[in-house]
């Protein structure tokens, strides 16, 4: 064997002395990498929830006999096995943060609570606390619950900057996936801005990633290696691996603003409208297939006019995402803040520009400017409800046959008791070529279809 060196030598002699504890301190130190120290610091913070709602169910009838078909024509008593409803507890499971430790708040995905009737978060201690909904947004997928601590304070995550988060740079996803308490995945940042459609519309401005994220995750943090909240989990791609989603934490924050601040998100708009494109338009802008929205309508001194937008333009993305239609665009819009910039793509003639626009808040007043001016109709407000005040001849409403003095029961899927209900139904149905309303007029209702231009 070859003969050690002296300084190999003293280094070897130097550990021996050493204690065991000093050795094993000196190897948990070597250990405690940055991952370690983040999930440290923002484990304590994260919650498991339960969200519990009860459902009747008819036991014993079998697939064919139970379904809604065979009970119109044969009735509730057709087939064997019991007709009396069962009544049964459904439990659904997903994640949240502590964002207030002094007030209990906990930010979390809309649909991990969504129907539940109680909700029950368990921290990393093992405390199981009643927590109760601040309010929600499923637009954004974003809610806000309120635990009971009993006035302690709890701990909470440091909130970071999803401004500045760097494709490639490490993140971690902490979480209960499949009910596995405080589950640590690691990944990178694969990109940000990416957009996720989904039946509604779509989500825009996410951040994807390639950390694991499974069922049971959504709501939990993505965090980095500083130990700071830079999005909210919220989905996976079912037919890919290693691709997931989180809402950057910049748009949570302003989405938990409004909740707690108000109860609700202020709608956003550019001040546009448009339609969808036919096979005609498509061929004239030199599209492969009819797609996106054409622009005929710029309101003065809206977003869109100041982002230099004109009729007559294409949109064709924003926010990230491609537009098929028009009902893309505003499910995009649906998922954008007031004064969060959205990027665009147009078509002018055969050219493709980049412009962006910061949306403003959709109001009462922005309400009754766009029925005024798109359905020619003006309303007022009363315990009674919203009623007629005006029609423009010649507008859609006078062609529709409206008259002051009529009451508005529902304009497209909203039902109207006053004018907060009003001003939603004019955001949600303003670029509606046919706007379905309910009149009631000398004390009988009746539905009609209001054609737009």
């Amino acid at each position: 064997m070859r003969r050690l060196g002296p300084c190999l030598l003293l280094f070897w002699l130097v550990l021996c002395c050493l204690p065991s504890a000093a050795l094993s301190a000196a190897g948990r130190e070597a250990r405690t990498t940055p991952v370690v120290a983040a999930v440290r610091a923002v484990a304590p913070a994260v919650v498991n929830i339960t969200s519990a709602r009860t459902v009747d169910r008819r036991a014993g009838r079998g697939p064919f006999f139970d379904d809604e078909f065979f009970r119109q024509f044969f009735g509730p008593g057709f087939g064997p096995g019991s007709v009396e409803p069962r009544r049964e507890t459904q439990e659904s499971l997903g994640s949240g943060v502590i964002i207030d430790g002094q007030k209990g708040l906990v930010l979390t995905n809309a649909h991990v609570i969504a129907g539940g009737t109680s909700i029950t978060a368990r921290l990393l201690d093992g405390r199981e606390l009643e927590a109760s909904l601040v309010g929600s947004d499923p637009d954004f997928d974003l809610a806000v619950l309120r635990l009971d601590s009993g006035g302690k304070a709890l701990p909470q995550a440091a909130m970071g900057d999803s401004g500045n988060i760097m494709i490639g740079e490490t993140v971690i996803a902490i979480g209960n996936p499949f009910g596995y308490t405080n589950t640590v995945t690691t990944g990178v940042v694969s990109a940000v801005g990416r957009s996720l459609k989904h039946e509604g519309g779509a989500y825009a401005d996410l951040v994807q990633t390639d950390a694991a994220i499974n069922p049971g995750n959504s709501g939990g943090p993505l965090v980095n290696l500083a130990g700071e909240v830079i999005g909210i989990n919220m989905a996976i791609r079912a037919e890919a691996q290693g691709i997931g989603f989180a809402i950057p934490v910049n748009k949570a924050r302003r989405v938990v603003a409004q909740i707690v601040g108000g109860g609700g998100v202020t709608p956003a708009w550019l001040g546009l409208s448009g339609q969808d494109v036919d096979a005609r338009a498509a061929r004239y802008f030199g599209l492969d297939r009819p797609r996106g929205v054409l622009v005929t309508e710029v309101a003065p001194g809206s977003a869109a006019e100041r982002a230099g937008l004109r009729p007559g333009d294409l949109l064709l993305a924003a926010g990230g995402t491609d537009l098929d239609d028009k009902d893309q665009y505003l499910g995009v819009l649906r998922t954008s803040t007031v004064g969060e910039p959205i990027p665009l793509v147009i078509r002018r003639g055969k050219a493709e520009e980049r412009l962006s626009a910061v949306p403003t808040a959709f109001g009462d007043r922005e309400a009754a400017e766009v029925a005024g001016r798109r359905w020619g109709v003006s309303v007022a407000f009363s315990r009674g409800g919203v009623t007629v005040a005006g029609v423009v001849p010649n507008s859609p409403a006078a062609r529709l046959g409206l008259k002051a003095g009529d009451v508005l029961v529902q304009i497209g899927g909203e039902k109207l008791a006053g004018q907060k209900e009003f001003t939603r139904a004019v955001y949600l149905s303003r670029m509606h070529r046919t706007v379905l309303v309910m009149i009631e007029r000398g004390g009988r209702g009746y539905y009609a279809r209001m054609a737009v231009d």
